[in-house]
């Protein structure tokens, strides 16, 4: 196992030119094309999925494409589609499945999240409970983590949850409790489903959940046309 992470790690060291991945804070940041393909080579589970291709019905709310969100700015090219590494794709078509039996469905307000936009939004927020530090990046740097909240299958209406996305005060911490019985119900609905099929609750947001083994994935700092193009 040593000798295999020594050679994978000079790889991404040496690869096309590059004298080291690596940033300021000694995080390897993967940017080049070849170092991702070396790295699905290696290891199919780390293929970045193209959720509309492979979720049909799936409802898109990028936030950060617009400038609904809290740097009220976009932060990313307008896209028709998100990405998520294999693992977590295929357990969110899982329970958009299992949600379809119940008459509701996910509307995604993010997911797969450069690293260089981390980095950005750190600059303006700098508080670790509602912006990843860049210094140990994020699940969504990784393609391991989604934002998102419950809909109506036939109206698209959201269910309600409380606050918006990206609000940052306690009302919008799982262990807020001082609510309406249905809002509390809608984000146990969530929850559950959520768990049931691998992932973890972020207890400062309701809507953020992630892979429990999301540092086993590269950083990224692709492009979404990068990956548009490049991916399945």
């Amino acid at each position: 196992m040593t000798i295999v992470l020594l050679v994978n790690f000079t790889f991404l060291n040496h690869v096309n030119g590059q004298p080291s991945l690596t940033n300021k804070y000694g995080l390897l940041v993967v940017k080049n094309q070849k170092v991702f393909q070396e790295e699905i080579r290696q290891d199919s589970n780390k293929q970045m999925v193209n959720l509309i291709k492979v979720i049909p019905g799936l409802v898109l709310d990028l936030k950060y494409a617009t400038k609904d969100n809290f740097m009220h700015q976009k932060l990313y090219p307008f896209v028709h589609t998100t990405f998520l590494r294999k693992p977590a794709a295929d357990s969110l078509k899982k329970i958009v499945e299992e949600l379809k039996k119940q008459h509701l469905a996910v509307k995604i307000f993010d997911a797969y999240r450069p690293y260089s936009i981390t980095e950005k939004m750190w600059e303006k927020v700098k508080d670790d409970r509602y912006a990843a530090d860049p210094s140990k990046g994020s699940g969504h740097n990784r393609g391991a983590a989604v934002d998102l909240t419950l809909i109506d299958l036939n109206s698209k209406i959201e269910l309600p949850m409380g606050t918006g996305f990206d609000n940052f005060n306690d009302t919008a911490h799982i262990d807020f409790t001082d609510l309406p019985k249905d809002v509390l119900d809608n984000r146990n609905l969530l929850r559950k489903i959520m768990e049931k099929y691998g992932f973890i609750q972020l207890t400062t947001e309701w809507w953020h959940y992630y892979l429990p083994n999301s540092c086993s994935f590269e950083l990224l700092d692709l492009s979404f046309f990068d990956l548009r193009k490049r991916l399945h």
